[in-house]
């Protein structure tokens, strides 16, 4: 493996991933499990080169692009690897989009084919006339004997496509170390999705630096992630993190409630689990839960996606017997690049910069701020994205020479601990003085009666900004008057007198990306509403 990106050379990531396995003796082994299906690293290999070459066969050429609607399951590294073995570039979409969120990105993409499992064609069907670009679509898992026809496309099955490109023999496309392997598009926490190009080395780059030096990922690990595949986060934990060890890898096609991922961590007793802080505080709710969570083989937990409120990793550490290592990632640096660590904990803090990342905090001005002092994040390291499809003005704001611009409030301690603050769009004053929703929110939801809470901006009838919050009450909890004065006094408490939330509406759920990252720019679209 090498890792080294700073020279163009001939490369495809494919080699580090799934090639060198089956060269260093593992092709028996099992890559992926899915609740139906297994794959052996030597399945994966024979089905990429064939998947390669059927693309190609269908009229894609390297550099088309091939988008990925797909659930969970062992077709998704078959694709995913595929595509990139023959030079053509992935595109995994979010499974949870609307129908005219598809047809954005789908036509922004300029995808030529649409990867698609079944239960998801009648969610594209009514856009397809909207798509000029789109030229097939290739279903997976399709009912053997099931007519097919999407729309008015050429329709093919994936296992007609392994067919079509029957040569398993091994083979790559001449691709070169700087060249675009694959996008993802933003999840959209802050509005419009945008499309995130990475090169071939920055797989690589992350496994390397995050899952083996920061985590130590083994061969003999099984690595179950409640984060899915098509976002960077997922990515990482499920396919290119186990993979670059030789490792084991569990997939759930279905939504990831407590229930299900209880029933993956006591059938699969994986080794490694990967979540988010909604389905940390989530599992802490659940009453039967225990030490190890249902898997004795349990060694590390991970949490990404939005900062880990401190009690629920005291919480889980006390219930589990495991830390949860909160860490911060971003699509346009592929991965985790802040992190708490195995024996170096600090809850309520992101940890500190991963090997092979530089961090600092900068002001409005753009000048370094010392210790202390709140400001934005600003991240270097060689993972970082080729930039933007087609949005230039926001690709040179972002990628600044060396530094990406992560959007993200931090404070740094004078010993090197990162602290969130928010995002930099969700930031407000009250009386003059930053406030930061996150800090709130945490604050609410260290109270026994709080599951989830989201705080935005609002004016009272003098025009003044105050915090309101969003709450989702725990099972069993009545709202009233009297809990809500609780609910204040306690935030004042936690956070600071001027902190605290002057109004408090209860809600069944907030809004959320798939990544579980809360979506506060809709709250603040419905306060415009109203």
């Amino acid at each position: 493996m090498s890792s080294d990106s700073s020279q163009r050379r001939p490369y495809n990531a494919v080699a580090d991933f799934v090639d060198c396995n089956v060269a260093r003796g593992l092709g028996e082994k099992i890559a992926f499990t899915d609740t139906t299906r297994t794959l052996t690293y030597r399945e994966l290999q024979d089905a990429t080169c064939r998947f390669g070459r059927g693309l190609l066969k269908l009229g894609l050429r390297q550099e088309s692009r091939v988008a990925l609607l797909l659930l969970d399951t062992v077709d998704y590294p078959i694709a995913f690897w595929g595509a990139i073995r023959a030079g053509i570039i992935p595109i995994p979409l979010n499974t949870l989009l609307t129908a005219d969120q598809y047809a954005y990105i789908l036509q922004d993409s300029r995808a030529e084919t649409v990867l698609i499992a079944p239960a998801l064609i009648k969610i594209i069907e009514p856009i397809l006339p909207r798509l000029n670009f789109l030229r097939s679509v290739i279903v997976a898992g399709a009912e053997p004997g099931a007519a097919l026809k999407v729309g008015s496309l050429p329709t093919h099955r994936l296992e007609d496509v392994l067919v079509q490109g029957a040569d398993a023999s091994l083979w790559s496309a001449p691709t070169l170390s700087d060249e675009v392997a694959f996008w993802l598009y933003s999840s959209g926490s802050t509005g419009e999705s945008k499309g995130v190009r990475h090169i071939h080395t920055s797989l690589i780059e992350t496994a390397q630096f995050y899952a083996h030096e920061v985590l130590g990922f083994r061969e003999d690990d099984v690595v179950y992630s409640a984060a899915k595949l098509f976002f960077a986060y997922g990515l990482g934990n499920a396919m290119t993190f186990p993979m670059s060890v030789g490792a084991s890898a569990v997939l759930l096609p279905d939504r990831p409630a407590p229930d299900k991922v209880f029933e993956m961590l006591r059938r699969h007793q994986p080794s490694i689990f990967f979540g988010v802080p909604t389905l940390y505080a989530a599992m802490l709710a659940q009453q039967d839960i225990g030490r190890g969570a249902g898997s004795n083989r349990l060694r590390l937990c991970i949490s990404a996606g939005e900062a880990l409120p401190p009690h629920v990793g005291e919480r889980w550490r006390d219930i589990v017997g495991l830390d949860v290592l909160d860490g911060i990632g971003s699509t346009e640096m592929l991965h985790i690049f802040l992190s708490n660590r195995p024996g170096d904990v600090r809850y309520g803090t992101s940890g500190k910069p991963v090997p092979g990342y530089d961090a600092k905090i900068v002001g409005e001005d753009g000048r370094d701020l010392p210790a202390g002092e709140m400001g934005e994040l600003v991240i270097r390291g060689s993972t970082a994205a080729d930039g933007y499809w087609n949005q230039r003005a926001k690709t040179r704001r972002t990628f600044a020479g060396d530094w990406t611009y992560t959007g993200d409030k931090y404070i740094c301690d004078p010993d090197g601990y990162y602290t969130y603050c928010g995002r930099t769009d969700d930031m407000f004053k009250v009386s003059g003085i930053w406030v930061s929703p996150f800090e709130v929110e945490a604050a609410l939801v260290s109270h026994d009666a709080v599951l989830e809470a989201a705080v935005v901006a609002h004016e009272d009838e003098e025009g003044l900004v105050k915090p309101k919050a969003y709450i989702v009450l725990k099972n069993g909890v009545a709202p009233d008057a009297g809990l809500f004065e609780t609910l204040k006094e306690h935030v004042k408490a936690r956070a600071g007198v001027w902190k605290y939330p002057r109004w408090i509406e209860v809600k069944s759920e907030l809004p959320k990306t798939a990544t579980g990252k809360i979506q506060r720019f809709k709250l603040r679209e419905d306060e415009a509403k109203h």
